[in-house]
């Protein structure tokens, strides 16, 4: 039977840019065709490219024409457009996320949606395991994605804790009504659509769970986007935070959440990209820390007295973070000549 006509168990969508080289999309797709469940779907997504990553798409499209879809965009609108035009193709009843240097288990979804359906949880999470090779083998740092005390229906503190530790959207599942009931589309152009729209994603639900167990293998190297910064990526992660915020208004959990969602901006929008953007960002412009801090005080003037932010930021944070409120100049100099003395210290322990 044709697959756009018959009932799909889960759709996986693929946002895939740039990924041909050291066969990162081949691995990461040979996972996705390998998985124990039958009625799915593989829904890739090429980004317009400029390598060979959509001829390899269409490879497995010609091989696989039952359950791969190979689309191409011929506009770069980075993960979030990816994303958006997959959900917008998706038939199955479940949707999962997977990024295209990743791979996973190939019981990962059969054991998610068996999950789901025990418990009549609408969304579903695991682990995943940090790895720097190509393997299947639990060799690298597990991060536990989720605790226990987040499962179940979800009442308020449940949510509260999902909000301030809600993990990777890529490890879980979600109903596809769902997303399109509440219009859970990714902002487009910008990198870390997921900040801004996780919440979102984990609140409009009314049961979560959690298999503790990595089933997902999240693959470090030098192009991933955690590990590649620069100024660009600094305001898209503000915009990150902006939309956050916007969608807490429009889906109407702003006011119920306020204080866990004033951290999470401050911690999004302010200490991540303050902290990013000192040392990482070459040249550092005083005028984009200046702007960066008046938007956050205006945004949240009393931030630094949150219950989180006094548990969760550390003291020289904490002392940066007040000194930067005060003074973007004494902030600047300050930070440049600490950063200095510690580069100079770590230098003369080298040699």
């Amino acid at each position: 039977m044709d697959k756009e006509k018959r009932n799909l168990k889960l759709s996986i969508i693929v946002p895939v840019y740039n990924m041909a080289s050291d066969n990162k999309l081949t691995y990461c797709l040979d996972s996705l065709v390998a998985q124990n469940l039958s009625d799915y779907e593989i829904i890739a997504v090429d980004d317009a490219s400029t390598d060979s990553s959509f001829e390899i798409m269409k490879d497995y499209q010609d091989r696989y024409p039952d359950i791969f879809k190979a689309i191409h965009s011929d506009v770069n609108k980075h993960q979030g457009g990816a994303k958006n035009i997959g959900i917008k193709q998706a038939k199955g009843e479940w949707i999962g996320f997977i990024d295209a240097d990743d791979w996973i288990d190939p019981n990962m979804y059969k054991k998610l949606i068996e999950k789901a359906e025990e418990t009549g949880a609408e969304v579903v999470g695991c682990d995943y395991v940090l790895v720097n090779e190509h393997t299947y083998e639990v060799n690298g740092p597990v991060e536990a994605n989720s605790r226990d005390d987040q499962v179940g229906v979800l009442d308020h503190d449940k949510k509260c804790s999902l909000i301030l530790d809600g993990g990777s959207l890529c490890v879980k599942i979600f109903k596809r009504q769902a997303i399109l009931d509440n219009s859970l589309w990714f902002p487009e152009d910008i990198f870390y659509e997921d900040n801004a729209m996780s919440d979102g994603y984990l609140l409009t639900a009314a049961r979560f769970e959690y298999i503790k167990e990595p089933l997902y293998y999240y693959y470090q190297h030098d192009t991933s986007t955690v590990h590649s910064f620069s100024e660009r990526r600094c305001e898209d992660r503000m915009v990150s935070g902006r939309i956050m915020i916007d969608e807490a208004k429009r889906l109407g959990f702003y006011d119920e959440f306020l204080t866990e969602l004033e951290f999470k901006f401050t911690q999004l929008f302010y200490i991540n990209t303050l902290f990013t953007y000192m040392p990482c960002v070459k040249p550092a412009r005083i005028g984009f820390v200046k702007n960066l801090s008046k938007e956050m005080h205006e945004c949240f003037p009393d931030f630094q007295d949150n219950a989180y932010y006094q548990k969760r930021v550390n003291a020289e944070e904490k002392k940066l973070i007040s000194m930067a409120q005060r003074s973007t100049l004494l902030f600047y100099v300050y930070y440049r000549l600490l950063w200095g003395y510690r580069n100079l210290k770590k230098r003369s322990k080298n040699k």
